[in-house]
């Protein structure tokens, strides 16, 4: 791991979009809904050795009847990461893919269950991610 400090952390972008309520509300029906969950990232890269990562963090909540939407979230949550010189890329990689992501998916998880909980539905909170295994399984493709 590169020797990396986070300046800053911050939400770039969110939206909540929930297209069928009041109706879901009304109905007294009890079937169950899936949870679809993306995660991506970007990394940009500046001068004097600042990057820019973006974790995107994309919930879609569906009933399993008709695949009607509950809920969808969208964010993009992202850190300014100071890195010392670092000249194996492969390293520097793994600290802006794995170990930064790492550090920033606590907020965006807090933010998913919040925004859930304050939209009248049950706070949903999303289990801890692996960036070690995905950075390995999108290596392996």
């Amino acid at each position: 791991m590169a020797k990396f400090n986070i300046i800053s952390q911050f939400l770039k972008d969110i939206s909540f979009e929930s297209p069928n309520v009041p109706e879901l509300f009304f109905k007294q029906e009890n079937n169950q809904a899936k949870m679809e969950i993306n995660i991506d990232l970007q990394v940009k890269g500046a001068e004097n050795n600042l990057f820019m990562v973006d974790l995107i963090v994309k919930v879609h909540s569906k009933l399993n009847e008709g695949d009607k939407s509950i809920f969808l979230i969208e964010s993009t949550y992202s850190g300014l990461v100071q890195m010392e010189e670092e000249k194996d890329d492969e390293v520097k990689k793994r600290t802006l893919l794995i170990d930064v992501p790492t550090l920033l998916f606590p907020a965006v998880r807090g933010l998913i269950t919040r925004l859930t909980s304050e939209s009248g539905f049950p706070a949903f909170s999303m289990q801890p991610v692996d960036f070690a295994q995905l950075y390995e399984q999108k290596q392996a493709k």
